[in-house]
């Protein structure tokens, strides 16, 4: 056992490192954000605390009314706007959100872990429709989801995201479950196909998934400080566990991830705002966010123009947020890059991809895998992170000393 002396002497470096971590964390939510961790004197919007979580106010009249802070959020200074609340007593802790890609007004969500493998057809009024049950699915900790429509046959699909991982690498895979979109919204049970995937530098957990509209093509965005979006292979297979290759950087604390319509870009939420790329490390426009209790996740309208954004809680609102010109016109931009650019940032299908850099290991379904630049401000700055190592590294030094001359 330690001396009081020794006690001490922990203590304090254990205190000193929380610090660290603190600053670090703010640190890497600006240089992700952008807007970063501030109070909008015009809108009301402050960052959350600790995991996003905040204490909700009453809402008014029995929960049917909008909260005072809801006001300030819709307010006509950001022009974001309640689309609808969910009625439903089940979606306690909305994670996901979706617009159907074949019906109108039709939007699917489901609840977090230990809910059961179970979505949820929403309509504009936010009155459950209808009730899905995924056959012989987990739902070990489903944190997203996202939707795309098969190229082929213009049929919908549903992709829904058992991807959280808070032990940061305690279950040896992760699992996506892939659903064609039921054509009769009515109460069932459907089948789903079962892809696992595994990372190729260790467990992590993650919260965003995003499908490309045009190939189909998915990706995985973890939620860390120094976060990444991981692609999955062309091809996935059900007789094995496919791998995740990263792709470049993500923002601090990633809570969700979609694809444009079009394919010519996608947005990464956070706790705190959302920022829209072009490709990975490639950022085109941040984007503020109304004020959430715990901002869980993101999608866009079916147009384009427009962002939904919801909240875990009971009869939580789902915001209607709209997209900047810059990310408007993205498609343009993008268009014009790829004529001009002499390394190529698409595909054969038009998805963008991160430039190759020296180094990169090939994949398991033929392609290199590719690194966008570092992207510090998608992340934690380099320095910070190597100061943070020094003073770990120190704490663990002085401790193993202290240990020795008090045994």
């Amino acid at each position: 056992m330690l001396s009081k002396r020794g006690e001490v002497v922990v203590r304090v470096f254990a205190v000193a490192c929380l610090t660290v971590a603190t600053v670090l964390a703010g640190q890497g939510a600006r240089a992700g954000d952008g807007e970063g961790v501030r109070e909008d004197a015009g809108h009301g919007v402050r960052a959350d605390t600790g995991d996003g979580v905040r204490a909700d106010a009453r809402e008014a009249e029995g929960g049917e009314g909008t909260r005072a802070g809801d006001e300030r959020e819709a307010g006509a200074d950001d022009g974001a706007r309640i689309l609808f609340r969910f009625k439903d007593s089940r979606i306690t802790e909305s994670s996901g959100l979706a617009v159907s890609p074949t019906g109108k007004d039709i939007y699917y969500t489901h609840n977090d872990s230990s809910a059961g493998p179970v979505f949820y057809a929403v309509g504009p009024d936010g009155r459950t429709r209808a009730t899905f049950t995924l056959r012989g699915a987990e739902s070990r900790d489903w944190e997203g989801m996202a939707a795309s429509t098969d190229p082929r046959t213009g049929q919908g699909v549903l992709w829904f995201a058992d991807i959280g991982d808070n032990l940061e690498g305690a279950w040896p895979d992760i699992s996506v479950y892939k659903v064609a979109e039921p054509a009769v919204m009515r109460d069932a049970v459907v089948p789903a196909v079962r892809y696992r995937f595994r990372y190729e530098d260790g467990g992590r957990n993650a919260e965003g998934i995003m499908v490309h509209p045009h190939t189909g093509r998915l990706y995985i965005v973890t939620k860390q400080f120094a976060g990444a979006v991981y692609q999955a292979p062309k091809r996935l297979r059900t007789d094995r566990v496919n791998v995740l290759r990263k792709v470049g950087p993500a923002p601090i604390m990633a809570t969700d991830a979609a694809y444009a319509p079009d394919g010519s870009s996608f947005v990464i939420r956070t706790y705190f705002s959302a920022t829209v790329y072009r490709a990975p490390g490639e950022q085109i426009a941040r984007v503020t966010m109304p004020e959430l209790r715990q901002a869980e996740s993101i999608t866009y309208t079916r147009d384009g123009r427009y962002l939904l954004t919801g909240s875990e809680g009971s009869r939580s609102p789902v915001y209607r947020v709209p997209l900047p010109a810059a990310a408007l016109g993205a498609s343009e931009p993008a268009s014009a890059l790829r004529q001009a650019a002499p390394t190529p940032t698409s595909d054969t299908t038009g998805e963008p991809v991160p430039t190759p850099v020296a180094g990169a290991r090939s994949g398991e379904d033929g392609e290199d895998a590719k690194t966008a630049g570092d992207g510090a401000e998608a992340g934690v700055p380099v320095l910070a992170v190597l100061l943070w190592l020094v003073i770990a590294t120190g704490a663990i030094g002085t401790i193993t000393l202290i240990a020795r001359k008090t045994r």
